[in-house]
């Protein structure tokens, strides 16, 4: 097998990137028997993790790739291999040599936006408040009591600023004294990150964090699962601490504490999809449902896989950014289960769960959406 890098160098930066337990390894084929891929194609994590152990590595390979990050098979490994941090490693040598195969190669076209606009969609940094406009939303200052960070896809996608509308709307009427940076906000980096990208990256993350700082950001609410798992768990590598909170857990501490009521009826059966990084990776899956089910006239039903089993919806990894084939997507393997449990919307909170739903190529009968969970709220406060 001919390989882009020496084969020390390919051991070295796997070790290096905390993929050492590849090493841990058994070859047991777990990862292959639970990863999504396997419901619509061939595809052997454990190949992958066999040639990095030994660094035979191919970096030209396109199934380096494939990998969502949904935590599904380091949390079930029986050796405690951590294949998505080894992954990553491989794909930082892509990165190094700009070796983008396949469906890979519009990861340069991200680079390119996030490196010129600080967003991974291309839309002009000047316009990313323009969801605000009309919105009650002020510039935040120090003095409020959180900084709302609606991301990358909130603020320049137009079926997503719905989202970020709607929770501006939640916020107004609850009385929470909030702001945005409006222009002053860059991308996460969470995503670039998982595609071996580790300087831009870095470059996306001291931008933020700087920018917190200066404006005395101590609690920081995000929409996306992807901005949360970061600010949360990542962004303490540079020796910050910011609060963080994700939207569903605000609505909890809104309702408990009074300062948020349900007065309207939302009438239809509802199933809820846990987003990888919301749930899987942060552990958050109660407080989605307990919102839910506390709206009058809402009836909530599980699908199959739910909570810590919940199906990705691909756009984990970078996935968002690159083209699956229609034959290939989870999306439409999760809006047949959200159909069979007679569901008439499919709540989620994620931006790249909704948009991946939105753009599922099932052919359904009946009508049926896909909400936001606080796009729900809204229509009952």
């Amino acid at each position: 097998m001919e390989t882009v890098a020496p084969y020390k160098e390919i051991i070295d930066v796997i070790k290096e990137k905390g993929g050492d337990t590849f090493k841990y390894c058994y070859q047991c084929g777990l990862c292959d028997v639970v990863c999504p891929w396997n419901r619509v194609r061939d595809f052997s994590m454990r190949k992958i993790v066999r040639q990095g152990t030994f660094g035979l590595t191919e970096i030209e390979q396109e199934e380096i790739w494939r990998c969502t990050t949904c935590g599904t098979c380091p949390s079930r490994c029986p050796r405690g291999v951590n294949q998505i941090e080894a992954g990553v490693a491989l794909r930082k040598i892509g990165a190094e040599y700009d070796v983008y195969p396949g469906q890979a190669a519009t990861v340069r076209n991200v680079v390119a936006n996030l490196t010129s606009e600080g967003n991974s969609i291309g839309g002009e940094r000047g316009k990313r408040a323009d969801w605000a406009k009309d919105q009650q939303v002020k510039s935040f200052t120090e003095s409020m009591e959180i900084l709302y960070f609606p991301g990358c896809y909130l603020s320049y996608d137009p079926r997503l600023k719905k989202v970020a509308v709607a929770t501006a709307a939640i916020l107004n009427k609850a009385g929470v004294k909030f702001g945005i940076l409006g222009e002053k906000e860059s991308c996460c980096g969470e995503s670039i990150r998982k595609t071996g990208n580790e300087d831009l990256f870095r470059k996306l993350a001291k931008e933020n964090i700087k920018t917190f700082i200066d404006a005395g950001v101590k609690r920081v609410l995000v929409s996306s699962p992807h901005c949360y798992h970061t600010f949360k768990n990542e962004y303490p590598e540079f020796m910050v601490h910011f609060e963080v909170v994700h939207m569903n857990q605000y609505l909890v501490e809104l309702i408990d504490a009074g300062r948020l009521k349900f007065v309207g009826e939302y009438n239809k059966t509802i199933t809820y999809h846990d987003p990888c990084y919301l749930g899987r990776h942060n552990g958050i899956y109660d407080e989605p449902r307990d919102i839910l089910k506390k709206i009058p006239g809402l009836v909530l039903r599980e699908m199959v896989d739910n909570r810590e089993n919940s199906l990705c919806c691909g756009g984990g990894g970078g996935r968002i950014w690159m083209e699956t084939p229609k034959e290939e997507r989870f999306s439409d393997i999760r809006l047949a289960q959200a159909v069979d449990v007679g569901a008439e919307v499919l709540a989620t909170s994620c931006p790249y769960c909704i948009t991946n739903f939105t753009d599922s190529s099932l052919d359904l009968t009946e009508p049926f959406e896909i909400k936001d969970i606080t796009e729900i709220v809204q229509e009952v406060i």
